[in-house]
């Protein structure tokens, strides 16, 4: 195999799913896997059903957001198999693996000079031509390249050429690891921004999280990297006491599992205090606030890990 540095690519729409093989998609997911890609039209289309097939037939594996860099491992067809570099897996040391239509693709252009990176901060934020037309529109946590500014706008580096993006979208930053560092408490409130906002299974962006990658990004948008995945999220941070909730603080993660906690963990969210979890449930729900006591999750409870401290 070539050397990872010759196959490096980029997410060339502004979400693209990682598929588990290239057989994966259905005829309905025709619209979430073409380019231009159309993730609302898609994900209307989505009743119950197909929504939790994504899951139980073991379609979807995770997702990339626009300008996301990868490892291209393998081209078969019109499909390409990847590692997503910035998303931590048990699965393959370098990152998630999984299978992307090569149309959502870009091969990684060398930057003549970059000066620091730009991070969606708002829920979704427009893209503009240099002309000041309006093109594609990028979901939150979608990180830039940086190349200059003008007063109301930065200009960055996009798969299609430079763009502009409003200021008040964005946060910058010198380098993608050193976006400011905010508490895991500033997590969960990054996260009440997305109350209601419907489960999808493998989701990533501002169109629809998992558990997981709920917890992923929220996270990530304080400056904090962690795995991709709930039982690898459960395996890393600072281990808290689970038989002693009034040491639990805001922003702490709380993972479930099966058999009454004592099986695979299969759940995640974040401690919100006062006995309330924000999480986002499974297929047919949407982020929420709930009490756990009572709950069948409270039944569930394995483990709680604290992320956002010095060295977590």
């Amino acid at each position: 195999m070539t050397e990872p540095s010759v196959n490096m690519y980029v997410c060339a729409v502004p979400v693209a799913t990682i598929w588990t093989s290239p057989e994966s998609p259905r005829k309905i997911d025709a619209e979430g896997i073409s380019n231009p890609v159309h993730l609302s039209k898609w994900l209307e289309k989505l009743a119950y059903k197909e929504r939790f097939d994504l899951c139980n037939g073991n379609r979807v594996q995770t997702q990339l957001l626009y300008g996301e860099p990868i490892i291209v491992d393998e081209v078969a067809g019109d499909w390409a198999k990847v590692i997503a570099v910035w998303q931590a897996s048990k699965k393959d040391e370098r990152g998630y693996p999984g299978w992307v239509p090569l149309t959502q693709l870009k091969s990684a252009k060398q930057l003549k000079e970059a000066g620091g990176f730009v991070r969606v901060s708002s829920g979704k934020a427009q893209l503009w031509s240099m002309d000041g037309d309006p093109t594609v529109i990028i979901p939150f946590n979608a990180i830039l390249p940086l190349t200059d500014e003008r007063k109301e706008h930065f200009i960055v580096e996009t798969p299609d050429g430079e763009a502009l993006i409003r200021k008040v979208d964005v946060q910058r930053a010198p380098s993608v690891h050193q976006f400011d560092k905010k508490t895991a408490a500033d997590a969960v409130y990054e996260g009440m921004k997305f109350l209601d906002l419907p489960y999808f299974w493998g989701g990533m962006s501002s169109y629809g999280y998992d558990c997981s990658g709920f917890t992923y990004n929220m996270l990530k948008a304080c400056g904090h990297w962690i795995p991709r995945d709930a039982g690898d999220q459960a395996r890393g941070g600072e281990e808290v006491p689970l038989s002693q909730p009034e040491k639990w603080e805001t922003g702490d993660l709380l993972f479930f599992a099966n058999d009454e906690g004592k099986g695979n963990v299969r759940h995640v969210g974040f401690y919100f205090g006062n006995g309330l979890l924000l999480h986002s449930p499974s297929t047919g729900q949407s982020i929420e606030l709930l009490k756990l006591a009572g709950s069948k999750l409270e039944r569930e409870l394995c483990g709680v890990r604290r992320y956002g401290t010095e060295g977590n």
